[in-house]
Parts: structure tokens; sequence; C-alpha cells
């Protein structure tokens, strides 16, 4: 998350073989949430390229809103952001002996309204918001990418069993 912002120190989950993805979960406030299923799932089906530490801070929808706001110049709370620990979406920073990728944040209201729009649980949701944000720290872009992003999250979400995407919804 930006300078200044908390990061999420969370519970941890490691991917094992190919490489390294530590992925911790918190709240706002960088305190542990009790979510490892989240955890352990994105390093699972993450990119191979994916290594290093990511943190997924999940917060309010107010918090959310602040911060899209403040970053996006959008005064509403989105349902995920990405704040890449670099521009080229990896940094070269070493914390506890690992790369940092960067924060993803999630509003936990905004995903329980989705999920139940989309006829799906909340968890499901957390899964796709937290992948689609991890794919955006990895430096990919479905706005200018000419549907790379979208054929990347499709096949991983595949892998980690997901029906649904978040760039094929906002595409209807």
């Amino acid at each position: 998350m930006p300078e200044g912002e908390p990061s999420a120190a969370g519970r941890r989950a490691r991917r094992p073989g190919r490489g390294v993805l530590t992925v911790s979960v918190g709240d706002e406030r960088g305190r542990p949430i009790a979510m490892k299923g989240l955890a352990v799932w994105l390093a699972r089906i993450a990119p191979r390229r994916a290594r290093g530490m990511v943190s997924i801070a999940l917060v309010s929808d107010r918090r959310a809103r602040v911060l899209n706001r403040k970053y996006r110049r959008r005064d509403y709370a989105t349902d995920v952001l990405s704040f890449p620990a670099s521009a080229g979406g990896a940094s070269p920073d070493v914390l506890a002996g690992e790369r940092f990728l960067g924060d993803i944040v999630i509003a936990r209201g905004v995903a329980a309204r989705q999920g139940r729009a989309a006829g799906h649980s909340e968890r499901t949701e957390l899964r796709i918001l937290a992948l689609h944000g991890l794919l955006h720290l990895l430096g990919y872009d479905h706005e200018r990418d000419n549907g790379t992003m979208r054929r990347v999250e499709q096949r991983l979400r595949r892998r980690g069993g997901l029906r649904d995407g978040l760039i094929e919804r906002t595409r209807r």
C-alpha cells in the first residue's frame, strides 16, 4: 500500500515449489484475519512469475472509498485496489528475505454485495478480487493490454475452480 498506509500483516501462506509466493491477510489496521484459505488459494493458483510477498487488506467500504478518492480520484467504494511496490509490478525491496510485490485492498461490503448479485459466496468473490488484484501487481492492465490480462485471469480462475471473473462481469 502507498507510503503511510498500513499493510496487511495477517495470515501467511506459501506456495510450495515453483518459487515462493507469500500471501498475508489482514484488516485495514494490519491486524491478522483468519482467512488462511484465501492466502493458500491465491498462492497455489498464482502465475509462476509471482514470487515474493503480497499483502491483502480486507477493509471497510468507507476505507476503500477514501483510498479510491485519494489515489484514483474516484469518489466511491471500489471493490479492489492494487498498490504495486514499484511501477514495474515487482520491487527490488526485500522484506524478510523476499521481494515485496505490493498490497491488494478489498472492500468487504462491496465484495459481499457483488457475491450475492453474482449468485456466489463472499468467499468466492474474495478469491475473484484477490486474483484480479494480484495480476495488477504483476503489471497486467486489462484497460490497455488487448485482452492479455483477461486471458491470464481466465486460465488461473479455471485452475482455481472459479467460474466467473471480474473482467468478464464488468464487460457485460
